[in-house]
């Protein structure tokens, strides 16, 4: 049986497509924001930046262990030298033994140069480990900073539109509430395929899909009686006369 409805409440379909292309815009915008794709490389970045400067802190900590190592090392050799050299000072004991202590006290001297000149390169290391600490910090700083900008700008958008989702739901469900029930069945069950559901008929052409209704169909369309819901023969959609 054909749908009949009064042709000033089937213009109220025209304000739900309306609606309804509004809602699907914003889902559309939300889906495709482009701060989500930014988010989405910060975050790789942020996440390997992190790994950059763990890397870094683990080299300045080793080679500070090395440095507090050479340095206790090199205080201990030292230590025995001094005590060699007091021993060594005092002339006590046989001669062999002061010549073993003057040897070992060589020795020791040139242990000492060694740790010491290993402990210049440790601390030139270090301050190259340093700077590497620095940057890597400072990049990651940067790449946080542009990614927790990047997420507040999607929170705002997501807010905005969360509240225009509200409204435009609220003034799809007051459009509808006049529409009888079957003629809005007709209307969800075209719009839940994903087309435009209802559409004015400009001319010859419908006004959803664009395309011009041939002669046959046009005719049909004007002999229809005035309250009658026609459709366009192509897309489907509620064609809505003037």
């Amino acid at each position: 049986m054909a749908l009949t409805c009064d042709p000033f409440v089937q213009r109220r379909l025209l304000e739900l497509a309306r609606l309804d292309q509004a809602l699907a815009g914003a889902v559309h915008r939300r889906r495709t924001l482009p701060e989500l794709a930014l988010i989405e490389s910060g975050t790789d970045q942020v996440t390997q930046l992190r790994g950059a400067q763990a890397l870094a802190e683990a080299e300045v900590s080793d080679l500070d262990r090395a440095e507090r190592k050479l340095t206790t090392e090199i205080e201990q050799v030292r230590a025995r030298a001094e005590r060699d050299g007091q021993r060594l000072a005092s002339g006590s004991g046989p001669a062999k033994d002061l010549t073993n202590l003057q040897h070992e006290i060589e020795t020791l001297h040139r242990r000492q140069g060694v740790l010491e000149d290993q402990t210049l390169e440790l601390m030139e290391r270090r301050e190259t480990a340093e700077q590497a600490l620095s940057e890597a910090t400072a990049a990651l700083d940067e790449a946080q900073g542009r990614l927790t900008a990047a997420q507040q700008r999607r929170d705002d958008v997501f807010a905005e539109l969360e509240q225009d989702t509200g409204r435009l739901t609220a003034e799809r469900a007051q459009a509808a509430s006049g529409v009888p029930t079957d003629v809005l069945g007709l209307y969800e069950r075209i719009h839940a395929t994903g087309k435009i559901a209802a559409a004015e008929l400009v001319g010859s052409r419908c006004g959803a899909c664009r395309i011009d209704l041939d002669r046959t169909a046009l005719a049909a369309v004007h002999a229809a009686k005035v309250d009658a819901v026609v459709r366009c023969d192509e897309c489907g959609a509620v064609l809505i006369r003037s």
